[in-house]
């Protein structure tokens, strides 16, 4: 006799099928969802082309971004060979051009370093040969291209800041064994590693800043012992360390470069020697870098870019390898706008490529003799580049021309390979490092804008008389409408979307079709048509940030009447811009010191607008119509949170604080969460198996701060009313890590909170629970059910006010529990959708996964009976046994086989259709998609047989037709027939 399956079993077989039909499926990969794999703006120093293979000829890309991403492109593409994300998800803060990549000569292994690690990887797969980590900070990184092994090793400079100490360590590059290590306690500052045939020098600046000079110590190649110790220049030579060039590390003659504070002049220095030269620069400079080969067999020759207000130079230099004599060769011509200059080697020459706006041109070291060039082809405009790489190939034959290819950053942050002329591809990496971005609607034409503004103003005759003139005379759009017909109804049966005329954005019945606004660190903003895969409709440079700096963008909000963004800054800098062109409307720049704290998105008598925070939680007064109407939460100087209000007085309103919330001591705030500002509420309560309902607290007055101490390592959640200040609830977890990231999120009436906890169960102290971990708390207003709590069925109260019985703030009944989650998570968001009908998801990127997964609302369900099996009331009601474990489904990584790296926050939105959910993620890499928690309710999915519905009425209709005469003689013929 067969076993009957539990109704366990039954009910964790049903909870698996809508986990099945919310997986991706193949034919949606592409469709509902776009992808961005980016890199990051590639940096000077670490791009480069390599052939990864020396018996091949074929070479590939590679970058070390200012992402921290190391990265192989195809350059006969465009494509990512591979990638690794150095820099992590963990909020590395390692500056902007302090990682470091190079690859040896021939060699099949890339070298890296970033913080304090330093990594080999395989040149063609992307796979780690060694990882090594080391106290301090990597300041430098070199191959040796001549050994005493007949191989190359690694040379990595590092400075360890609390010993005082400056190591240079000779690591093994098949293995990263230390060969030898260099270490010197000096107050000095560390620079860069070079060599050449026979030493190894490290350069210092030396003395205090503004009063620098170069210090180089020489060591041997084989023990790593001193060798000789040399001060060049003298005080007040060197303001800071951005005056340095260092170039031409492993080269036959490595030098050292500087400049002074107002660009007139340039010295160098040949590594070894005691003496240096000095150059005049072109009137006007306000940059110089200096190109110049990596190869020991290559001549020892160098390039010095020099670049003014308005256009850019070259100057090719030769050094006497037997006197260290520099001696300019040649001038290349003072040209007008951006340009840049690349180094190339084949064997002993050495050929500069210079890129313009119009033209790519190629000379060699040896003369200034043209080589090759060709205008700039396939581009609408001109291409303003900010840096290149090139590689130089001679081609066979008697003519002995040469083909170049050239990855050149432009000024508008992309990354574009230009192929003797032509624009081979271009990569969007200004995309990465997004800071901010929201949802905007795609605007209504301004024409119908104003007429139905006109029509709103007007008494009801007027309006309708306005209304049936515009719909006559929209008739003129009738015979683009019918044309549009058919490929309408062909696209709808194959299930393909419609493009729009000319281009221009247009909306859809289901809400698909919308902007999103995107700001990145960099200055940029973007405008994406998330209906269009994601393609970037239009993109504007808000603001130049200077190199090593972020903008720090503070709010973001959309006015959808008026088709505006605004975008605020924390130092006091601002744009707004049309949402459909990019279009800057009016615009500060940042100012030297921040002013701001934080934005809130308030409601006041002139609308919704973004209200900026001063430091130390101040905001100051305001006029009465853009005052906001509800109480304004700020952080103090001390870190406390404040409940501000603003009184009328006359046209002005004044700041008042209405109440305080300080932290124990030691405890520091690490997350806030608020309610959604679109969190529709479909039922203000919930039904039970046995038919009874626990009413929900629904106070839109609440928010979630969690608080840890670092010492006892203790997380404390408190919900607090923003009214009143008073806690409404609060938890404890022990064990929870302050160095890992705690992030909370909030809907309707139940918040969420990550974490990595550590503890021993209390009733088990031999057993302990470590990972990371999510815990979910709901909020009602009793613990009985089918009772609205002290409260009763008022129809409004206030959290000032305290109810008669019990005496107090009426405060919620909470059901909490906490699971263990299979990878770490981060970024939490909630889906939303329009109506608030459809099953919640909790969305979260897995850094170690890179990968956007749904979690289920009703899997971290915080009522699942603990210790025994649901009954069955329970089970109709969709509970089931609480397991502390969740395991990460493959079928709920939304974003499936991508490799998304990086994502620092994701965004949700409603569609029309109350089944979907818009989301973007962005980061690193942005990703966009749509999501149906509780799958395609109101729409037919694109699996539906539309050609097998089409063609079963066109039959039907055939039938009918060809039938009803025949089936109509019939019936006369009856009638004839029949007896009188």
């Amino acid at each position: 006799m067969l076993a009957m399956p539990s109704a366990t079993t039954l009910l964790v077989g049903l909870l698996a099928l809508p986990l099945a039909v919310r997986a991706v499926f193949r034919d949606e990969v592409g469709h509902i969802d776009y992808h961005y794999q980016l890199l990051g703006l590639p940096q000077r120093e670490t791009t480069f082309f390599h052939r990864p293979r020396k018996d091949e000829q074929g070479s590939l890309l590679y970058t070390l971004s200012d992402e921290g991403v190391l990265g192989a492109v195809n350059p006969g593409t465009g494509g990512v060979v591979w990638r690794q994300f150095l820099a992590g998800d963990n909020n590395n803060e390692t500056a902007v051009g302090e990682g470091f990549a190079r690859a040896g000569e021939g060699e099949g292994w890339v070298a890296s370093a970033y913080g304090g690690e330093v990594h080999a990887w395989d040149a063609v797969t992307g796979r780690n040969t060694f990882w090594a980590r080391f106290p301090g900070k990597v300041k430098d990184l070199e191959v040796m291209e001549m050994t005493e092994a007949e191989r190359k090793d690694v040379l990595v400079l590092f400075e360890e800041e609390e010993k005082g100490e400056t190591v240079l360590r000779r690591l093994n590059a098949p293995n990263g064994d230390v060969v030898w290590e260099f270490r010197e306690v000096t107050k000095d500052m560390p620079l860069q590693v070079s060599t050449n045939v026979e030493k190894v020098f490290v350069v210092f600046l030396k003395g205090t800043k503004g009063a620098y000079s170069l210090k180089v110590t020489t060591l041997d190649t084989l023990t790593g012992k001193r060798l000789d110790e040399l001060v060049i220049g003298t005080k007040a030579n060197l303001n800071d360390e951005g005056d340095i060039m260092l170039v031409g590390a492993n080269s036959a003659a490595p030098i050292v470069a500087w400049t002074d504070a107002e660009h007139t002049a340039l010295r160098v220095n040949v590594l070894g020697l005691k003496t240096s030269q000095e150059f005049p620069l072109v009137e006007g400079t306000v940059e110089v870098e200096i190109h110049a080969p990596h190869l020991i067999q290559s001549q020892p020759h160098f390039l010095v870019h020099s670049k003014t207000a308005t256009g850019n130079k070259g100057e090719v230099y030769h050094i006497d390898l037997k006197t260290g004599h520099i001696a300019k060769a040649y001038d290349l011509p003072l040209l007008p706008g951006k340009g840049a200059f690349a180094t190339s080697s084949i064997s002993a020459n050495v050929y500069f490529t210079r890129i313009t706006e119009d033209e790519l041109i190629l000379v060699s070291s040896q003369s200034h003799g043209v080589l090759g060039r060709w205008p700039l082809k396939n581009t609408n405009s001109k291409v303003a580049p900010i840096h290149a790489v090139s590689e130089v190939i001679k081609k066979a034959g008697a003519d002995g021309s040469y083909a170049v290819r050239s990855a050149a950053l432009t000024a508008d942050d992309e990354w574009a390979l230009v192929r003797n002329g032509e624009i081979g591809w271009t990569r969007p990496e200004g995309l990465s490092g997004g800071v901010a971005a929201t949802f905007a609607e795609i605007p209504e034409s301004e024409e119908l804008a104003k007429s139905l503004e006109q029509e709103a103003h007007s008494n009801p005759v007027q309006a309708y008389i306005h209304r049936v003139k515009r719909h006559i005379n929209d008739l003129h759009y009738l015979p683009a409408y019918l044309n549009n017909v058919p490929a309408r109804l062909i696209s709808s049966i194959a299930g393909t979307d419609v493009t729009s005329s000319a281009g221009k954005l247009s909306r859809d019945s289901f809400g698909f079709h919308k902007l999103v606004i995107l700001a990145t660190k960099r200055g940029m903003v973007y405008g994406l048509d998330i209906g269009n895969s994601g393609a970037a409709v239009w993109q504007k440079r808000a603001f130049q940030i200077s190199k090593g700096q972020k903008w720090d963008v503070k709010g973001i909000l959309v006015n959808e009447s008026s088709g505006e963004v605004t975008i605020l800054g924390a130092h006091n800098d601002f744009v707004v811009l049309k949402t459909e062109t990019g279009q800057v409307i009016s615009a500060q720049a940042p100012s030297f010191e921040v002013t701001t704290q934080s934005t809130a998105l308030i409601d006041t008598a002139s609308g919704p607008r973004l209200l900026r925070i001063g430091l130390d939680g101040k905001i100051g007064d305001l006029p009465v119509d853009k005052a906001p109407k509800q109480t304004v939460v700020t952080r103090g100087a001390d870190g406390e949170l404040k409940g501000v209000v603003f009184i009328p007085d006359g046209t002005t309103a004044h700041e008042s604080t209405s109440w305080i919330f300080s932290l124990p001591e030691n405890q520091r705030v690490v997350s806030i969460a608020t309610r959604p500002s679109h969190d529709a509420v479909a039922s203000i309560g919930r039904v039970l198996g046995d038919r009874t309902v626990k009413y929900k607290y629904l106070n839109p007055n609440t928010i979630v701060v969690a608080a840890i101490d670092d010492k006892t390592w203790t997380l404390t959640v408190y919900l607090l009313d923003t009214v009143s200040g008073q806690i409404l609830s609060s938890a404890k977890y022990n064990g929870v890590d302050p160095t890992k990231p705690v992030e909370c999120a909030m809907a309707e009436n139940w918040f969420v909170c990550s974490f990595f906890g550590q503890y021993t169960l209390r009733d088990n102290s031999a057993q302990s629970l470590k990972g990371y971990q999510i815990a979910v708390s709901d909020l009602y207003e009793s613990e009985e059910t089918n009772d609205r709590g002290p409260l009763g069925g008022a129809s409004t109260f206030s959290s000032l006010d305290p109810v008669d019985v019990p005496t107090g703030v009426a405060l919620p009944s909470v059901v909490s529990q906490t699971y263990i989650m299979g990878a770490p998570i981060s970024a939490l968001q909630v889906s939303q959708t329009r109506q608030g009908i459809t099953t919640r998801h909790i969305l979260a990127y897995m850094p170690e996964n890179h990968g956007i997964m749904g979690i289920p609302r009703m899997l971290l369900e915080p009522r699942r009976p603990v210790g025994r099996d649901a009954t069955p009331a329970e089970i109709e009601e969709g509970l089931f046994r609480y397991h502390p474990a969740i395991e990460i489904d493959p079928k709920s990584v939304i974003t499936h086989e991508r490799d998304v790296v990086g994502i620092k926050k994701i965004i949700t939105s409603p569609a029309i259709v109350e089944s979907t959910s818009l989301v973007f993620a962005y980061g690193v890499d942005i990703f966009g998609t749509r999501v149906t928690p509780s799958f395609l309710f109101d729409i037919l999915g694109k699996g539906f047989n539309k050609v097998s519905l089409v063609s079963t009425v066109l039959a039907l209709f055939v039938g009918v037709t060809m039938l009803g005469p025949m089936v109509r003689k019939k019936q006369i013929n009856l009638r004839w027939s029949a007896p009188m």
